[in-house]
């Protein structure tokens, strides 16, 4: 066979289907004029349909020998009216940045544990785009959502929360709001939970982004300061902390009986029994992990009280934070824990009276 014929063979196994490979070795190893004889013939023999393999063998790189002729036979064919459809113009390459925390608020904590968090993100391709998020240190990642956002609608957005939140709203570095929400995170893996399927369009962003670094340890809590803890349960942002009124139900009959009881007996007495009765319900509620949590409530409020300039709230939350942290205190002395204790008691009375409902007072998620 010879050189001429045998690139044809070659081509006509690549109309076919057979590797391109194939081709290119056969018309490589033949001289350039029976390689150029054979491209013609068989642009010739079959027109539009010989397209495919010519411009696979323009396009191939390691066909530097014979583009050439390749080219010739695609011109000839182009001659001749049969010409391979334009190709598309390259795409400009754009690089998307990373997207990253540019500015972050949060809300106080409710009584559930829960507060807000917004995170606005600028990069991407140079938009700005703000995740909103309800946290919580029970559950995880309660609620999101969020997208692109003008400075005009954050501005417009931003003006209408602070008007409606009960809770206060401050703005805080990104890197603490970004903490909050990679310790949600971990919960929910903790827990064997996932987070809301909206959160799958920001989990990149927050997995990328730093948290702020771990603060350095307390100082021992302030003795004065921990007497005086309970009063924080007086200012409006804490009017909804208080032990889970459901889990207190017999206890807060009970003590009911016991100040209602028509046995003569001395105010001294009576205020013993209530005192055992709330410091049984201290020790069987507040468990270690309970009291962690609760610490860290107090923590995130103190720094709360401080943005908001009320040093003495801040100082008394943070007393409260360090003696619920402290695993050596014995709980049942500490007048913070005893406060929420008992305040869950009096809601669980007016629950039983009928003149709450429980699912008003519940502190579920």
């Amino acid at each position: 066979m010879t050189g001429t014929a045998a690139c044809r063979a070659a081509l006509e196994g690549a109309l076919a289907g057979a590797p391109l490979a194939t081709a290119l070795g056969a018309l490589g190893a033949a001289s350039e004029a029976e390689a150029d004889a054979a491209l013609r013939e068989f642009a010739q023999a079959h027109g539009a349909a010989a397209l495919p393999v010519l411009a696979a063998i323009v396009d191939d790189p390691g066909a530097r020998g014979i583009r050439r002729a390749a080219r010739r036979a695609l011109y000839r064919l182009a001659q001749q009216g049969v010409a391979a459809p334009a190709r598309p113009a390259p795409r400009p390459v754009v690089e998307r940045r990373a997207e990253r925390p540019a500015r972050a608020w949060l809300s106080g904590i409710d009584g559930t544990g829960s507060r807000a968090a917004w995170i606005l993100f600028e990069g991407g391709f140079g938009g700005a785009a703000l995740c909103s998020l309800i946290l919580n240190d029970v559950a995880g990642i309660l609620e999101v959502a969020g997208g692109e956002i003008t400075k005009k609608r954050l501005d417009t957005e931003l003006a209408a929360l602070r008007a409606s939140q009960k809770l206060p709203w401050i703005e805080v570095p990104p890197p603490r709001a970004v903490a909050a929400v990679q310790e949600a995170l971990a919960l929910h893996e903790t827990l064997g939970t996932a987070p809301p399927a909206g959160f799958a369009r920001w989990r990149a962003a927050f997995e990328a982004a730093s948290p702020v670094p771990p603060s350095a340890a307390p100082a021992a809590p302030d003795e004065a300061l921990l007497d005086r803890a309970a009063e924080l349960l007086g200012l409006p942002e804490l009017a909804s902390w208080f032990v889970d009124p459901e889990s207190v139900h017999s206890e807060s009959l009970e003590l009911l009986q016991a100040r209602e009881s028509r046995l003569v007996v001395s105010d001294q007495v009576k205020a013993e029994r209530e005192t055992a009765i709330v410091e049984r319900v201290v020790e069987r509620e507040f468990t270690p992990a309970v009291r962690q949590r609760w610490a860290r409530r107090l923590d995130e409020m103190a720094f709360v009280f401080t943005a908001t300039d009320r040093p003495e709230h801040a100082a008394l939350a943070t007393a409260a934070a360090g003696a619920l942290r402290d695993a050596a205190r014995d709980v049942r002395r500490q007048p913070f824990a005893a406060a929420l204790a008992r305040r869950g008691m009096e809601l669980a009375g007016e629950v039983a009276a009928g003149r709450l409902s429980a699912a008003d007072v519940s502190r579920r998620p």
